[in-house]
């Protein structure tokens, strides 16, 4: 087992062993559990009832969350002519097409979102061994293969966050900071919830919420009831 420090052994004692909480309450808790010195991130692990190994079982997409995430992200857009004016006007970072794809290929990855416009796909299509396990390479199933550059930036801007199943079919995502109201927390942390309700392949047999923990960065998970994540309040 490896050990922890002296606060963290302090936060896990406000956590009851196998008691699973209501979304509300575990949200105070994970805020009074939080020690570090910084504001740390509040995460949400979500445990599927699905099996990723099939395609039809995968679940992938993007929400925006409507109290944000509390980080501002770089966002790149690979545009030409009009869309590379719409994208500037929009407020990306970076802006670019052949000169982008050739920085990228030289080592640079200095972003967290990756947009293109359907026709700059062939040439950013290069860069997928380089973006794709970053988790960068632009999806239409996520939103940023689009032509429209202007919705695309104000989402991901307001808190817009990707989500994906790994290989055991569980869900990471952020959904705050540990400086945000609780309320605030969770307002995002239920319309994550809706969102994956709402995406449930059909082909997911047996209970779908199988287990839903909270955490900050550097403190002890907190578990959830599943029956009280759904349907909850949103604001």
């Amino acid at each position: 087992m490896p050990k922890h420090g002296k606060k963290y052994d302090e936060a896990f004692k406000l956590i009851e062993k196998n008691k699973l909480y209501d979304p509300e309450e575990a949200v105070d808790i994970v805020k009074k559990t939080a020690s570090a010195k910084f504001d740390e991130t509040v995460e949400v692990a979500v445990r599927l009832g699905v099996d990723p190994k099939h395609a039809d079982q995968q679940v992938r997409g993007a929400v925006v969350l409507p109290h944000g995430t509390g980080k501002t992200k770089t966002v790149l857009v690979f545009a030409k002519g009009e869309k590379a004016k719409e994208a500037e006007a929009a407020g990306a970072d970076f802006i670019g097409a052949e000169d982008m794809v050739e920085k990228i290929q030289g080592g640079w990855t200095d972003f967290d979102v990756a947009v293109a416009t359907p026709d700059m796909m062939g040439m950013v299509g290069k860069l997928g061994k380089i973006l794709g396990p970053k988790g960068l390479m632009p999806n239409p199933k996520v939103g940023t293969v689009t032509m429209d550059i202007t919705r695309a930036l104000s989402e991901i801007k307001a808190g817009k966050i990707e989500y994906r199943t790994d290989k055991a079919g569980n869900i990471h995502a952020p959904i705050g900071k540990v400086s945000f109201d609780a309320d605030k927390l969770a307002g995002n942390f239920f319309t994550l919830l809706d969102t994956l309700i709402k995406v449930k392949p059909a082909a997911a047999k047996g209970q779908y919420l199988r287990g839903i923990t909270l955490s900050t960065t550097m403190g002890p998970g907190v578990k959830v009831n599943p029956l009280k994540a759904q349907g909850g309040k949103k604001e």
